[in-house]
C-alpha cells in the first residue's frame, strides 16, 4: 500500500477545503471497499478524509412529512435497526441487511455502497424503485439529484472533482403502496448479486395500479429503470398475468455479461423471475398494511 496522509474533519466544510488542496485525494465513509481497494493497489491517493465525524454525513432525521434523509456515513446497520425505517420503508432493509455480513454492515455505508458505483449494488435499485435523491457538496456548492444519476458505469460515480456524497433523501410512501428488493446469489450470505430487482407498486382506490417502478442490477452497466415494466403494469388489476408482462419486459431491458458468477443467459431469466417475485412481494406488503 502506497503511502498516505489522514484527515479526519469535524465539519462538512474542512472536508470540502481538504478535498481542494490540489491533492489526490479519496473519501472513506465506512472503508470497507476504499481500504481493500488501497491494500490490492487498485486505487491510491495523497491523502484519505475520514467523513464518519462530521454530523450532516452521520445522522437519520424523520421529516415531519414521514420522509427519511440518511447521512452518506451511516452504517447500514444504523439503518435497518432504525425503527421507522423498519416501518415505513422495509424495501430499504430488504437491501441494507444483506450487503456484506453483520460485521460488515457495523461498518460499511450507504453512501459508501452507491459512490462504489458496483453496478451490482444492492441499495441502488432498492433506492431506484423508492425515488430517492442524493445531495453533494463540493467547491462548486450543494446539488440534489435523483439517485440513479450518481452511476456512470462500473466502479465510476458522477460526483464532480472534491464533491462529498452527504446524504440520501427518500419521499414518504403513499397510501397504498409497497415496494421490495430481491436479488439472486450462489450462496446464502457476503456474495454478490448475480441479478437483482427493485419493484414499486401504487394501487389507487379502485384497486388497480396507479403507478409503478421497477429497477435492475447486475444486468447493465449500471443499474437501470425499465419503463417497458411500468407501463406493462399500470391501469392494470395487479395480477400474475400483470407481473408476467413486467417480468418480460424486465428480461427485455437486461443487456448482461458473461462472468465468473453468471451468463447472459441466466442473467436475463433471472431479470424477469426477480422482477415478478419483488412484483408480488410488494403487492403483498400493500395489502399487509391494510389488514
Amino acid at each position: 500500500m502506497k503511502a498516505f496522509d489522514y484527515a479526519a474533519p469535524r465539519t462538512l466544510r474542512e472536508a470540502i477545503d481538504l478535498a481542494a488542496n490540489g491533492r489526490s485525494t479519496l473519501f472513506l465513509a465506512g472503508g470497507t471497499d476504499v481500504i481493500v481497494q488501497l491494500r490490492e493497489h487498485r486505487r491510491s491517493c495523497d491523502l484519505l478524509i475520514d467523513l464518519k465525524h462530521i454530523p450532516e454525513l452521520t445522522s437519520i432525521t424523520v421529516a415531519p412529512d414521514g420522509g427519511l434523509e440518511i447521512g452518506a456515513a451511516v452504517p447500514l446497520a444504523a439503518i435497518y435497526e432504525h425503527e421507522t425505517v423498519r416501518r415505513a420503508f422495509p424495501a430499504l432493509v430488504d437491501a441494507a441487511s444483506i450487503i456484506g455480513g453483520i460485521a460488515i454492515q457495523s461498518r460499511a455505508t450507504l453512501g459508501g455502497n452507491l459512490c462504489n458505483a458496483s453496478p451490482a449494488a444492492d441499495s441502488s435499485p432498492a433506492l431506484m424503485v423508492l425515488g430517492a435523491t442524493v445531495t453533494a457538496a463540493g467547491p462548486n456548492g450543494t446539488r440534489t439529484f435523483p439517485v440513479e444519476q450518481l452511476f456512470a458505469g462500473p466502479g465510476r460515480n458522477t460526483l464532480q472533482p472534491g464533491e462529498i456524497l452527504v446524504s440520501v433523501r427518500i419521499p414518504p410512501l403513499p397510501r397504498g403502496a409497497g415496494a421490495f428488493y430481491h436479488r439472486f446469489i450462489p450462496r446464502n450470505e457476503m456474495d454478490i448479486a448475480v441479478a437483482s430487482a427493485g419493484a414499486y407498486l401504487r394501487l389507487g382506490d379502485d384497486g388497480r395500479i396507479a403507478d409503478a417502478r421497477v429497477a435492475l442490477g447486475a444486468v447493465a452497466p449500471t443499474p437501470v429503470f425499465v419503463p417497458a415494466a411500468a407501463e406493462a403494469l399500470v391501469g392494470r388489476e395487479p395480477t400474475s398475468e400483470a407481473f408476467a408482462q413486467a417480468a418480460a419486459a424486465a428480461r427485455e431491458a437486461a443487456s448482461p455479461i458473461d462472468d465468473m458468477r453468471g451468463s447472459v443467459a441466466q442473467r436475463r431469466h433471472l431479470a424477469g423471475v426477480l422482477t415478478a417475485r419483488a412484483l408480488q412481494s410488494a403487492l403483498e406488503r400493500i395489502r399487509a398494511a391494510h389488514q
